[in-house]
């Protein structure tokens, strides 16, 4: 059978320094592992709501493309000023012509 060898104070100490580091490293892991997920939940957040926006923004377009034709019929092609406005009709060459 062979002979047992006990470790020094100091060696022991070195092991349990080592088992300490690991612990704390793998502890600190775990935690940054649990940051990236909040982090990832929070972007998942931020780019559902950019999507919403995005679909608002498009329904805003389609509302503004029906108002403009909504008033092109009403009263032909022109221009707005929207501080005033005063909208200015487009002369069309027919009316240029008639004048």
């Amino acid at each position: 059978m062979a002979k047992t060898v006990k470790f020094s104070e100091d060696e022991m100490k070195s092991l349990s320094d080592l088992q300490d580091t690991y612990q704390q490293l793998t502890t600190r892991m775990g935690q940054i592992e649990a940051q990236i997920i909040v982090q990832e939940q929070g972007l998942k957040a931020i780019e559902t709501e950019k999507e919403g926006l995005a679909n608002q923004w498009v329904g805003n377009q389609q509302k503004e493309r029906e108002l403009v034709d909504t008033l092109n019929k009403k009263y032909g092609p022109g221009t707005l000023d929207p501080t005033s406005g005063e909208f200015t009709p487009t002369e069309t060459p027919a009316q240029q012509d008639s004048e």
